[in-house]
């Protein structure tokens, strides 16, 4: 389960810039704002759909650094990341010769 204690920093980065981002949305759309005869409507939108789009950082760190129950490759052993490495050389080397070899044809 994700709990709130870890990555705190990022929880209240991403919870600030959503409802800044929210607010100048709703401000944008809904209250008039001219200033010398120039709306500012569309300035407020555009920034606010932005302030939503950094939260979206903020709560992907936050969830990524609150992530329990990876298993790390410590636990793996080393037999399983030979194995890994192996199998990546071996396909590797497979597709470097079909490529050389319809290359001289």
């Amino acid at each position: 389960s994700v709990c709130l204690s870890q990555c705190k920093l990022a929880l209240v980065f991403a919870v600030l810039m959503d409802l800044l981002g929210v607010s100048s949305l709703l401000v944008g759309t809904f209250v008039q704002l001219e200033i010398k005869g120039q709306d500012f409507g569309d300035l407020l939108v555009y920034s606010g759909a932005l302030l939503i789009l950094f939260s979206m950082a903020g709560w992907v760190i936050w969830y990524s650094g609150n992530i329990e129950g990876l298993t790390s490759k410590k636990d793996l052993g080393w037999g399983m990341s030979r194995a890994v490495d192996s199998i990546a050389r071996t396909m590797s080397r497979r597709l470097y010769k079909h490529h050389t070899s319809n290359l001289n044809m």
